[in-house]
């Protein structure tokens, strides 16, 4: 099976990520290269395993993806508006579960939680629309894949 073993973030020029957001970005990745799926359906295509490095580059998504002998598999440019409000929504209720944990009963965390999670998977399901007939994916290394989306949106 086609998979990812590395994960570069290029996050040249970008702000600083906060505290919050490197831990996401750290559980994202780890999270990934233990579990993922990654194959390039292209015909002709090299076969993985592979390495991937994500980029925002001229207001667009760049997934530049090489062989494990660092050789060029594909590139993909996306643009970055199908993800700006779910983005956004994501970034607002992470921001509402943070300050819950602090705070609130258990309960209401968990409703929070679940309303997180909502939107996380939305973000996935465009990725893997966004995605389709360049990579083929499954639905948890989309909602990893979206997390790393989201890094790069804060910074840029």
């Amino acid at each position: 099976m086609s998979h990812l073993t590395q994960i570069k973030i290029d996050d040249a020029g970008l702000p600083t990520p906060t505290a919050e957001i490197e831990q996401e970005r750290k559980v994202a990745i780890f999270d990934l290269l233990e579990d993922n799926s990654f194959v390039l359906p292209q015909d002709g295509a090299p076969v993985g395993p592979y390495r991937l490095e994500l980029a925002i580059r001229e207001r667009r998504l760049v997934f530049d993806v090489q062989t494990e002998g660092e050789d060029k598999a594909a590139e993909f440019h996306l643009s970055l508006s199908p993800f700006r409000q779910v983005v956004k929504d994501y970034f607002q209720i992470c921001e509402s579960y943070f300050d819950a944990v602090k705070r609130l009963p258990p309960s209401q965390i968990e409703a929070i939680d679940m309303a997180r999670r909502g939107i996380h998977n939305e973000g996935a399901r465009i990725l893997q629309e966004r995605l389709e007939h360049k990579v083929e994916i499954d639905i948890d290394t989309a909602r990893r894949l979206f997390t790393l989306i989201c890094v790069l949106h804060f910074g840029g």
